[in-house]
């Protein structure tokens, strides 16, 4: 319990607003932290004006804090889904294009054949989504690699689900070989697709002019679409969002790897076996 006033003065700012929050008061939440610095032989409060802020030591124990509620939070979810899925909630982190196509889809799935089981998503990049996964504050990500030989880190588990081809987009109908636009403008994505361009380009023999970088498909696609320039997208992303203005044509041997993620050993809880048996990874 005193971890989690920690955490509430730090995202308050201030004793009174963690006390409200908490339905505590005041005295008790100053107690939990006295009793805590006590424990901890660290100050982990410094008074600023009418507020108070974290020290470095309570900074670096929040976080640890977070990880470990979210855990024994998970546990919890996990020991009422054991009651044969009559209850509790599983939660899953997707990048955009998937939660605007087949993550939906296998959301249906699950709840036809677990209407009680409460389905939590979160829409974040493949970095952050393992970022939560390894804090137990999701129980199953789904992302993506353009490389399938990177190695799995220790207790991560990855569950191939199906590979995504690349399209070249255009105004107008080109050459698919991607030497043959060395002079042309690109339009770049996030981080991960913008460095699959460049390493596509690289192999080609040229570095693509990048006039303009948007994780936008809608606004990437208007782009296009005026003649500002050439740009790859996922296939996800083009059955997420397809502006019919455009031309879009498969680029050979361009293909990302779309993986459900899971932390820790098998068997999973049952919660987490079923998301995973929607999605296809089962």
């Amino acid at each position: 319990m005193r971890l989690r006033v920690l955490l509430a003065v730090a995202r308050r700012g201030s004793l009174t607003a963690a006390a409200k929050e908490l339905h505590y008061s005041q005295p008790s939440v100053s107690h939990h932290l006295a009793r805590l610095e006590a424990e901890t032989g660290a100050q982990l409060l410094q008074r600023v004006g009418r507020g108070v802020r974290l020290t470095a030591a309570g900074h670096l124990l929040a976080e640890r804090a977070a990880e470990i509620i979210a855990r024994l939070d998970a546990t919890a979810e996990e020991l009422a889904a054991h009651v044969g899925l009559r209850s509790g909630r599983v939660r899953l982190a997707a990048f955009p294009s998937a939660l605007g196509t087949f993550v939906p889809e296998a959301a249906m799935r699950l709840a036809a054949l677990h209407p009680d089981l409460r389905l939590s998503l979160i829409e974040t990049e493949p970095p952050e989504a393992m970022r939560l996964l390894r804090a137990g504050r999701v129980d199953v990500a789904v992302m993506f690699r353009y490389d399938d030989t990177a190695p799995e880190e220790a207790g991560m588990h990855m569950r191939h689900l199906f590979d995504d081809p690349s399209y070249l987009l255009s105004a107008t109908p080109v050459s698919v070989e991607l030497a043959g636009h060395a002079r042309a403008s690109w339009i770049a994505g996030c981080d991960r697709c913008r460095s699959h361009l460049l390493d596509l380009c690289d192999k080609a023999g040229f570095s693509p002019d990048i006039g303009f970088t948007s994780d936008d498909i809608v606004a990437v696609q208007a782009l296009v679409a005026a003649g500002m320039g050439l740009t790859l997208l996922p296939g996800l992303a083009l059955k997420a969002h397809r502006n019919p203005a455009i031309s879009a044509v498969e680029v050979p041997g361009s293909t990302r790897h779309v993986y459900a993620a899971t932390y820790g050993e098998p068997p999973h809880p049952p919660a987490t076996h079923a998301l995973l048996g929607a999605l296809g990874a089962e």
